[in-house]
C-alpha cells in the first residue's frame, strides 16, 4: 500500500471574505497551502506543488499585482516543495509523477522544478488555461514539461490505490485525489474542490468559482466518498485540520 505524507507548500494571509463571501471584509485569516507526497512501490507522486519559491521575496514580479495585493506570503523558509521533500531525504528528480489539482498559482507554482516528472492534468483544465482571455497565468503552465493529459478518472499506478477523480466547478478541469493507504483506510484529498470543513458543512462556495452548480455537485460527491467506512477527507486550505496532520516526516494512516 502507498504511504501519504502532507507537505506544507506555503501559507497565505488574506481577507477572510475571499474564502467566505458572506463574511464582513476586514478580518484577516491565514491558511496552509498543502501538497501531498504519495510513496508507492512503483514510484512517487506529488499532488500539487504549491506557491513558487520566489514569490516570498518578490510577489509582484512572480504573481502579478492583483494576486500580490490580495495574498501575503507568510510561510516559513522550509514551507515549500523542495524544503518539504528535503525533510524526507528527497529531491524533485525523485518524483515520477506530479498531479496538479488545477493550474492556479498556489497549486502549480513550483512545477518547473520537476523537469524529469510526468505531469498528470485533466485535459479540460489545460484547455481552460490555454483559452485566450482567461484568468490563468501562462507563466504557471507554459513550461517544457512532460504533460500527460487525462480525461476523467485515472488510476495512476494501475492497482486502484491512487486515483485521480475529476471534481470540476472551482475550475473547469479541477481534480481531486483518493489514496488507499491500508485495506481499511483511505484519504480523499479535495484540493480546491472544497476549501475547508466549514465550506463542506455549509455547502458554501468561495469567491473564485468557474461554475457554481458543478462545484456543489463535486462537493457533495466528495462528502459521500468521505462518509464511506474507513475514509477521511483532507480539505484544500483548512488551517484547523492542517494543524492536526503533523510534519512532512510522518505518513498518514
Amino acid at each position: 500500500m502507498p504511504a501519504l505524507h502532507p507537505l506544507c507548500c506555503g501559507r497565505l494571509r488574506f481577507d477572510r471574505s475571499v474564502f467566505f463571501p458572506d463574511a464582513s471584509p476586514g478580518t484577516r485569516t491565514t491558511v496552509p497551502v498543502p501538497g501531498f507526497l504519495v510513496i508507492h512501490p512503483k514510484g512517487k507522486l506529488l499532488f500539487d506543488t504549491g506557491v513558487a519559491c520566489e514569490a516570498a521575496a518578490d510577489p509582484v514580479a512572480v504573481l502579478g499585482q492583483r494576486l500580490a495585493t490580495t495574498f501575503q506570503m507568510v510561510g516559513a523558509p522550509d514551507e515549500n516543495v523542495p524544503g518539504q521533500l528535503a525533510h524526507l531525504g528527497l529531491v524533485p528528480d525523485d518524483i515520477r509523477y506530479v498531479a496538479n489539482s488545477h493550474l492556479h498559482f498556489d497549486h502549480c507554482g513550483c512545477n518547473p522544478l520537476f523537469g524529469r516528472s510526468t505531469f498528470l492534468i485533466q485535459r479540460a483544465e489545460m484547455q481552460a488555461a490555454q483559452t485566450p482571455g482567461g484568468r490563468y497565468d501562462a507563466r504557471l503552465w507554459q513550461h517544457p514539461l512532460d504533460y500527460q493529459l487525462i480525461d476523467g478518472e485515472h488510476d495512476v499506478f494501475g492497482d486502484g490505490t491512487v486515483l485521480l477523480v475529476p471534481t470540476p466547478g472551482h475550475t473547469a478541469g479541477h481534480q481531486s485525489l483518493v489514496v488507499q493507504v491500508a485495506r481499511d483506510s483511505r484519504f480523499v484529498l479535495t484540493a480546491d474542490a472544497c476549501y475547508s470543513s466549514e465550506h463542506m458543512a455549509r455547502e458554501l462556495l468561495p469567491s473564485v468559482v468557474w461554475q457554481g452548480d458543478q462545484m456543489l455537485d463535486s462537493m457533495r460527491r466528495l462528502r459521500a466518498m468521505g462518509e464511506q467506512a474507513g475514509s477521511q477527507i483532507l480539505y484544500g486550505h483548512d488551517p484547523i485540520q492542517w494543524a492536526a496532520l503533523g510534519a512532512a516526516r510522518q505518513s498518514l494512516s
